[in-house]
């Protein structure tokens, strides 16, 4: 087949996966089949065709898991689980829609979709012919060449020869080398211990090529290395076989017959409409001119609680999306003068309701230049507003040629600031949290708001993400300008300042559009799904708590963590000698592989047991154990494995998230992380550092009050268990925390028949495990394994439990069984923590969302209650004349930075509002401490 148009090689299986994790479950209307992965397919394939018209394109697969590699190496992807349960089915589903669209789904036995798509692209370039290989397997960067290009789907993006040096440090050709010395944990591919990427591309650039570096081995300075490379000569070999992709192997369909998708217009739609992709049939519909055939024998779709896409919308959204989708998007206007500004300030007070949305050159908003504005006043109408582009060429201002002097930041602010705090305007953004950090630096505190990010948390929290690209795609069917088509990503991405004007206007005005079409699809639903309270006294009032939380920051002593680290280190070092000592030889602790032939090869330990790769098993519960049985070398590498993670996740990277503007860490909390309603942290996470070892809690020491300042913590006391007593109405449970007794003291009197007078600590300490235990599912064998007993034994302690508190166990049936009826369970705050898995027919998924849905209320009743004291606290204190500052949250703690002169009151200000923040049938109690660091105010 003659043709001047690429070959477009799509890795089928690739496209299976990014699909499936995509979206949430979705239920074939009738028959209830599984077609979620199905759909994201459908959709990624339409746009791919469309994009590539008139090309050749072949759908590559997988056909198993065995093949010539499993032959060669048994353990080859043997650690990966099996597919998931409700993606089985969608298999053969989606090999049908691929020849529903025209083309033919090849896969072949015995190999990999790699080895046929470089099989293909090799003929292809033999024949001149160009191709395009849609993936992002870095396998197939060994493909990439004059004539191949890899185009990675997620980001949209060509992969050429700069984009593999960049990530392998190698060109295309030497790919296979350097994946042979590092090894890939993804595809259990062993490789040489103790080299990593850099290493093994700093090799191969040294001696050429894997053959030679292996004749050559003996020249490497470095011991470690050369030792290595030495040792596992014939692992690295079997390792190049593993990762060579075979560019000969069979063709399933020849090369004169390459075809160009050719779908049979009303076979494609009564596919599409057969599995009740709706959006998908109409859009198709609108491009092909034509209506999909009506399939009387289709029954009306019946859909569960996890599919929004093909569930009918209430009709006052239906007649909103009717009028609002049908705009296009842009082109958009960008703001250069002044008149025109005020043009546009105009219009958005007339509309009543507009989308925001800041454009920064970076993504730490208490530290970052604000580079532009954009606004929507209706869909399809916006603009941006840049305030500091930058010229590529002439390190200037882009517009400063264009832009009349009057046009400052001082001007356009004064021009915004009485808009975005107009209480007649209802300013929308999507994450405002953000947006509201970069205005407050300019003077503005935007009021009143609405957060799309969140009305999508409301409504429809547990069944998909709520990123703006997601929920477009989902509910507007519009691909958005992704932030990586703009601004690159890894080592050739730039800031957004730098990014060309018209560019910058498209991506930037097209947020603030896509993010007022979305309000315009989720505020109704408020109403008619019953969750306007939730959001508008809980989730929407949070932002500006969070906002000003956030921008405040935690102190963060580096000297404490340096110090902290060098004791660490020493300490590391003594339990690795004294692990050799014990062991009689010398070897990397680091290592499971090393450390399992040394505790089951040479000392002969009791239960050893090799996985898949053949490797014993060396985690935790092993080590654990061993260690209860008496063999000390099995402590003595938890203690060093523990002293390792502190030294690496806290000591030393905790320092580096020090802001050198601000002298603090400046932690970012995610509103929407859990399904539960609790606050996430990362960037660095402050919500893990351990606190159950005198260690871990050490770590504390480093967060510090400024001078003059202490720190107040502030922590409710036991709240899950008083809402399980209140929930679940234990009388005897309830009474107990109504006087004031000691919860577990309680429970162990009650399970074990022992009067308070006669409670030991170790009866106390078993109550105590149960009573968290059983909140969170604990089975016997998990209780067994806490408290050093038989299972047996931990089977008669749960069954005493519920026996002498029968309301829990009525409780946790009548949740798995309301959840199971409506797909969600509720907080007492009317929170919805929808639970897809709890339908599922794995009996071990399943289980875990019974689990979920038994917790979800309690843990959500708890985030309600914690965001309900914040939302209070500020006003609170402000009224008191007190200058206390919230500084980070952590599950069930507030940490203040207070005026030691206001220490008392503060303290009990803060104590009234977190008590105050519900009211049970149980007390809640808060409890304070305070001292110049954290640790110590614990």
């Amino acid at each position: 087949m003659a043709t001047h148009k690429p070959l477009i090689l799509v890795d089928g299986s690739g496209f299976i996966f990014r699909a499936y994790h995509a979206l949430p479950p979705l239920s074939r209307p009738g028959d209830g089949t599984p077609v979620g992965a199905v759909y994201g397919f459908c959709a990624m394939l339409h746009r791919l065709i469309a994009a590539h018209v008139g090309s050749p394109m072949l759908v590559i697969f997988d056909v198993s898991r065995k093949s010539f590699r499993t032959e060669l190496y048994p353990a080859y992807k043997a650690h990966r689980p099996p597919a998931p349960e409700d993606l089985v089915p969608q298999f053969p589903i989606i090999r049908e829609a691929v020849r529903a669209f025209g083309l033919p789904a090849l896969e072949l036995e015995n190999y990999e979709a790699d080895d046929l798509i470089a099989s293909y692209a090799r003929a292809a370039v033999e024949r001149g012919m160009e191709v395009h290989i849609v993936s992002s397997d870095k396998d197939l960067m060994q493909l990439i060449r004059p004539g191949v290009t890899l185009v990675d789907p997620l980001k949209n993006k060509d992969i050429g020869l700069a984009e593999v040096a960049d990530k392998f440090g190698v060109p295309p050709d030497k790919v296979g080398d350097v994946l042979a010395l590092m090894g890939d944990s993804s595809d259990n591919v062993p490789g040489a211990p103790g080299i990593g990427p850099k290493t093994a591309a700093e090799l191969i650039n040294t001696y050429g090529d894997l053959e030679t570096l292996l004749a050559r081995a003996h020249e490497i300075k470095q011991p470690k290395r050369r030792e290595s490379i030495i040792n596992n000569t014939d692992i690295i070999r079997l390792s190049r076989k593993l990762v060579a992709l075979d560019e000969h192997a069979p063709l399933p369909l020849p090369m004169d017959e390459l075809p160009s998708p050719h779908p049979d217009n009303s076979g494609l739609l009564g596919f599409l409409q057969y599995q009740g992709f709706r959006s998908l049939v109409s859009k198709i519909e609108k491009e092909l001119g034509q209506t999909a055939p009506v399939l009387t024998n289709n029954p009306v779709p019946s859909v569960s609680v996890a599919t929004p896409e093909l569930a009918e919308a209430p009709p006052a959204l239906s007649r909103l999306s009717e009028v609002h989708l049908a705009a296009a998007y842009g082109p958009y206007e960008c703001v250069q003068d002044l008149p025109t500004l005020q043009r546009w300030v105009a219009r958005a007070q007339a509309a009543g309701v507009i989308a925001v949305d800041t454009e920064t050159n970076s993504l730490t908003p208490c530290t970052t230049t604000m580079v532009g504005i954009s606004l929507a006043v209706a869909p399809g109408q916006a603009c941006y507003i840049p305030l500091a582009h930058v010229s590529a060429a002439a390190g200037e201002l882009a517009l400063a040629a264009d832009r009349p002097p009057q046009l400052a930041l001082a001007d356009i602010v004064s021009a915004l600031k009485p808009l975005l705090e107009d209480p007649a305007v209802l300013k929308v953004g999507q994450n405002l949290k953000f947006d509201l950090q970069v205005f407050a630096q300019h003077g503005i505190h935007v009021s009143p708001f609405d957060d799309t990010m969140l009305l999508s948390y409301v409504v429809d929290n547990g069944l998909h993400g709520h990123g703006m690209d997601e929920l477009s795609e989902k509910f507007l069917d519009h691909k958005t300008i992704l932030y990586a088509d703009v601004c690159g990503s890894g080592k050739s991405q730039i800031t957004f300042d730098q990014v060309p004007l018209d560019q910058a206007t498209a991506y930037a005005a097209e947020d603030a559009d896509v993010t007022l079409r979305l309000w315009h699809s989720f505020k109704p639903r408020l109403v008619a799904e019953r969750m306007t309270t939730l959001y508008e006294t809980i989730e929407r009032p949070i932002v500006p708590v969070i906002a000003q939380m956030e921008s405040t920051g935690v102190m963060v002593d580096p000297g404490v963590l340096r110090q902290l680290s060098q004791i660490f280190a020493i300490r590391m070092n003594a339990f690795e000698r004294e692990v050799m000592a014990l062991a009689g030889c010398e070897f990397n602790i680091g290592s499971p592989k090393q450390l399992g032939e040394v505790l089951f090869d040479k000392l002969g330990l009791p239960g050893g047991e090799k996985g898949k790769t053949g490797a014993y098993s060396t985690g935790a519960e092993v080590l654990e154990g061993l260690a209860e049985q008496g063999h000390a070398i099995a402590q003595k590498v938890l203690e060093w494995r523990m002293f390792a993670k502190l030294r690496s996740t806290y000591t030393e990277a905790l320092p580096q998230a020090i802001d050198p503007r601000t002298g603090r860490v400046h932690t970012a909390f995610s509103l929407v992380g859990t399904t539960t309603g609790r606050l996430s942290s990362s960037d660095p996470n402050l919500q893990n550092i351990p606190i159950r070892t005198e260690e871990g809690r050490s770590i504390r020491r480093a967060f510090v009050a400024p001078v003059g300042h202490q720190l107040l913590s502030v922590d409710y006391s036991q709240i899950e268990l008083r809402l399980v007593a209140h929930v679940a109405g234990i009388p005897a449970l309830k009474q107990a925390f109504v006087d004031g007794i000691d919860i577990h003291a309680k429970t162990a009197s009650e399970v074990f028949g022992v009067p308070l007078a006669e409670m030991t600590p170790e009866l106390r300490r078993r109550a105590k495990a149960i009573n968290f235990g059983i909140i969170y599912g604990i089975s016997a064998f998990g209780l067994a394994r806490q408290l050093g007993i038989a299972q047996g034994e931990a089977s008669e302690y749960i069954k005493l439990y519920f026996a002498r508190f029968p309301e829990l166990k009525a409780y946790m049936e009548s949740t798995k069984e309301l959840c199971r009826a409506q797909g969600y369970v509720e907080t007492l705050f009317g929170r919805r923590c929808h639970i897809p898995s709890i339908a599922e027919k794995n009996p071990a998924r399943r289980a875990f969302a019974e689990r979920q849905a038994i917790n979800a209320p309690l843990q959500g009743t708890a985030a309600d209650i914690i965001k309900r004291a914040m939302i209070r606290m500020n006003p609170a204190l402000q009224a008191a004349g007190l200058s206390a500052r919230m500084v980070l949250q952590v599950h069930d703690e507030l940490l203040f930075e207070v005026p030691e002169a206001q220490l008392q009151a503060a303290a009990a200000l803060v104590k009234q509002v977190m008590e105050g923040a519900a009211t049970l049938s149980v007390p809640l109690t808060a409890e304070a401490g305070m001292a110049a660091n954290w640790a110590d105010a614990h």
